[in-house]
Parts: C-alpha cells; sequence; structure tokens
C-alpha cells in the first residue's frame, strides 16, 4: 500500500473505530429520490467484503469503462491492503452502515460471507441504491423471500452472481433443451464433486484477530464463541454463517439445473442423506451430501463430495440433464457445454462466455431491473433449494451406512446414486458397519406458501426457514 493509501486508510480507520463507539443505525436514503444515471455518465461503486470474492469484484469493476470503485467496505482491517491498492482513492468503511450513507454511490456489491448478503442487499435497496450480490443470495428461505420483496418495491437492479446465466454457451444450451433438443428431460443432477480437507479441530474459544470488529462481521448472524482456527472462509462450514457446499459451490449448479428444467415452483418433497466424514473437525456441513427433489413429473438429484472421488460423465463439478435422447453436461467452467446421444457420442458442442458484471453495470445504465440475467426472484428460486436440502438433512436421524441399504427402495435414478455414494465411501476406507450417516424424511413442501406442509417433522422444519434476529442487524419482515 503506497503512503497516501496508508494514510487515507488509517484516517478512515480511526473514524469508523470512533463511530463503532455508539451503535449506528441505518440512515437510509428514500429510493425515489436518488439521483437518475444518464447512460454516459460513469457508476459509482462501493464493494462491501474485500478479502476473497470481492477483489474480484473490485477488478471486474475497476476494468469497466462505466463504473468506478468509490469505497470498499470491510469490518477487518487487514483484509483491505489488495483492494486498496487496486482502487487507492477509494474511501474505506469498516460499516456497511456508513458507506450506505453516502449519497453519491450509485450500487453495491456484495461479497461477504453469506450471512450478510440479504441484509446487506436489503439496506441498500432502502439507501436507493443498485446490487449485485454474490451467490447465495440468502442465508435462508425467508431472507430470500424479503429481498425479492424489497427489490420489487423499490424498483432497482438486482444482480444475483450465478454468472452461467450470462454465459453463451449456458444460455444456448439451456434454450436448445427446451426446445426439446434432446427430447423430453427426466432428471436433472448437480454434481459438487469438489475435494475439502480437514479444517481441523481445537480445543477451546479462539481469539478472533484484533484487527476484526467481530461483532460487525457477525451481523446477523449468532454471535457465538469463535471455536475453529480459521475465522475467514471455515465460515462456510459452520450453519450460523454459511451454507455447506451444497449452498457455496453448489449453488451455481442448483440453478442450472433449475433452469433447465425450466422449473419455477418448489419441489412437492425433499429427501437428504449425508454426513461429515473421514475426519472429525470443527465443521459442522456434510462434506458428504445427496439430496432428492421430487417435484411429480422430474428430479432434480445433488450430490455433495468432498473426499476423493472420481468424475461423472466427464464433470466433477457440473450438471447432466438425463433426456430421452441422450444427456447434456454442464461443467464449471460454464463456457462449454456438451450433448451426447445414448451411446455417449458427442452430438452438439455450444461454446462461449459472458460477462456478468457488465451485463449488471448495462442494466444499471439503463435503469431497467429487468435487463439482468440473474434476478433476485432467481436467484432466491435457486438458493432456497440448497436451504430446504440442509433442513432435511439437519433434521434426520443418525444411524451406519450398512443399516439403510433400502432408503430409496426401488426408485430409480436416486436408488443408483445412493449406491454408488455408498461405493464412494468404501473407496475411501470407511467401513459401512462404522460410518455414522444422517438420513432425513422426506419432508412436503407447499410452493405457493413456501412452508412445509403439515407432517412429521414440519414444525421443526418450518422454523428452520428462517432464524432467529439480533439487533441492531434485523432483516426486516416487512421491507
Amino acid at each position: 500500500m503506497n503512503d497516501v493509501s496508508r494514510r487515507k486508510f488509517l484516517e478512515q480507520s480511526m473514524l469508523a473505530t470512533a463511530a463503532a463507539i455508539v451503535p449506528v443505525t441505518p440512515t437510509m436514503a428514500v429510493a425515489s429520490t436518488r439521483r437518475s444515471i444518464s447512460p454516459n455518465e460513469i457508476i459509482r461503486v462501493g464493494v462491501i467484503g474485500v478479502r476473497g470474492r470481492g477483489r474480484a469484484h473490485v477488478g471486474a469493476f475497476k476494468k469497466s469503462p462505466d463504473t468506478q470503485v468509490v469505497a470498499i467496505c470491510d469490518p477487518d482491517e487487514s483484509v483491505i491492503e489488495g483492494a486498496m491498492n487496486a482502487v487507492p482513492t477509494a474511501t474505506y468503511y469498516r460499516d456497511i452502515r456508513k458507506l450506505l450513507e453516502d449519497q453519491s454511490i450509485d450500487a453495491i456489491s456484495i461479497a461477504t460471507p453469506n450471512h450478510w448478503h440479504s441484509l446487506a442487499a436489503i439496506w441498500a435497496l432502502q439507501a436507493g441504491k443498485h446490487v449485485y450480490v454474490e451467490k447465495p443470495i440468502s442465508h435462508n428461505v425467508l431472507e430470500g423471500q424479503k429481498v425479492v420483496e424489497a427489490a420489487k418495491k423499490y424498483g432497482k437492479v438486482v444482480q444475483h452472481g450465478t454468472q452461467a446465466r450470462s454465459n453463451e454457451a449456458t444460455r444456448e444450451a439451456i434454450a436448445w433443451l427446451h426446445e426439446g433438443g434432446l427430447g423430453k428431460i427426466s432428471i436433472a443432477r448437480g454434481l459438487c464433486y469438489k475435494r475439502r480437507e480437514s479444517i481441523g479441530k481445537v480445543q477451546g474459544t479462539q481469539q478472533p484477530p484484533t484487527t476484526l470488529d467481530y461483532d460487525l462481521w457477525t451481523g446477523p448472524a449468532q454471535l457465538l464463541p469463535l471455536r475453529r482456527k480459521q475465522l475467514h472462509y471455515d465460515w462456510h462450514w459452520v450453519f450460523n454463517t454459511g451454507n455447506g457446499d451444497i449452498g457455496n459451490q453448489g449453488v451455481h449448479q442448483m440453478d442450472i439445473a433449475r433452469w433447465g428444467l425450466n422449473k419455477t415452483e418448489f419441489p412437492k418433497s425433499i429427501t437428504s442423506c449425508g454426513g461429515r466424514v473421514g475426519y472429525d473437525d470443527d465443521g459442522e456441513t456434510p462434506n458428504t451430501l445427496m439430496t432428492v427433489y421430487d417435484y411429480g413429473d422430474q428430479q432434480l438429484i445433488f450430490e455433495v463430495r468432498g473426499l476423493k472421488t472420481s468424475e461423472y460423465k466427464t464433470a466433477h463439478v457440473g450438471v447432466i440433464f438425463h433426456c430421452e435422447h441422450g444427456y447434456l453436461v454442464s461443467t464449471s467452467g460454464y463456457g462449454k457445454v456438451v450433448a451426447f446421444d445414448l451411446d455417449g457420442n458427442i452430438i452438439r458442442t455450444f461454446e462461449g462466455d459472458g460477462n456478468h458484471f457488465q451485463n449488471f453495470i448495462d442494466a444499471v445504465k439503463n435503469e431497467d431491473p429487468s435487463g439482468v440475467n440473474a434476478n433476485a426472484l432467481e436467484g432466491h428460486r435457486s438458493a432456497a433449494l440448497c436451504h430446504l436440502g440442509n433442513i432435511s438433512y439437519r433434521l434426520g436421524m443418525q444411524r451406519t451406512l450398512s443399516e439403510i441399504d433400502e432408503m430409496f427402495g426401488d426408485n430409480g435414478a436416486p436408488s443408483e446414486t445412493f449406491n454408488r455414494l455408498k461405493q464412494h465411501l468404501i473407496d475411501n476406507s470407511l467401513v459401512p458397519d462404522e460410518t455414522p450417516f444422517t438420513f432425513g424424511s422426506a419432508l412436503r413442501f407447499n410452493s405457493k406458501t413456501q412452508k412445509f406442509i403439515s407432517g412429521f417433522g414440519s414444525n421443526e422444519a418450518n422454523a428452520l426457514l428462517t432464524r432467529p434476529g439480533r439487533e441492531p442487524f434485523i432483516v426486516p419482515q416487512q421491507v
């Protein structure tokens, strides 16, 4: 960091620290009073969360001739240097609420941990700003609903960070599927075969970094003692702040799978089984998970594998659509999608990239919320599927693998998938008689009310559609 940037950082840091002494309530500008943006005007952007993915946000907006990054925000002062070096004229804010008071900022880009995504988006919309929000759009189902409501109420542009929606290869392939390119689609299979090592195990409460305002970082989550070695990134594997790999990497594949099935409603039932197996660490979310979403006429089957595994039909991370006349494979690069016949011969290849950030920028310039490829509603629908899968898992009963050979009976693809999962664990030297696994009951869901239907476990399941609030970081019931 150069001397000018360092001085500016220290000055802003002292101001932010002083402001943190007194509780701050966001002073939100009324959206209707925000200035209009002319097509030739530079859009002023603030980026929130710059340790990891947020640096890519800074780079994308810096690269565009239509935008200027004028502010960065992160509650941990130790992680901002890379962003400040990239945009040394930007103002640093420790507290998002202070950034949102700056009425010269037109849009914000959110790359915080998952538990902040929805509240940051809603606060920004209430402050009259356009929003780019990383995936998943929410930490739980209710939050996603509220972002959708806020986007509609305030009429601002919201882009969800499922960037495959802007890639030409994926867009063309999905359109071809919808036109009947491979006949009827029976199953969409999402894969997150992504190796995850143990995060370690601590013996007691850990101290957060001294450079961090832990209360601000925690925000709308529960303020709990830190019980893992690394605060940053490993928050993904704790339910208080993260959603596991189904909501981390997997939400991309979930979105493509749902998009290809052309489903705007939620499934009729959800069944998960899984576990955190192969090591004993401080993570809570499953490193191995299988979820079946039953729509009645079609199924979406999602698999998470964090242990060493081979690919499935050319993909480790991707989506496979099983169709009447073949299958379509989308892998995690999103710039190439391949169609195969039933014998595994390539019959068509789709190629082409996209610029999801520029799509957002163009929609902001045109003040057209409908111009984005991944709006709040689409983001909510896909993120909610991840949350529903986790709810079934969290309410499941623990048994061993050897006790549940008939979990899916002769139910075709789910049974075949479960048998492959068992073999995968055996290949990783896990013994079925000694491997604890969680088996969730099938939870029935009402797509219109977005609630679980009365029955076994429904009360507990509905309670997990949201979470307790924590003042002053409350996701509003009425936006």
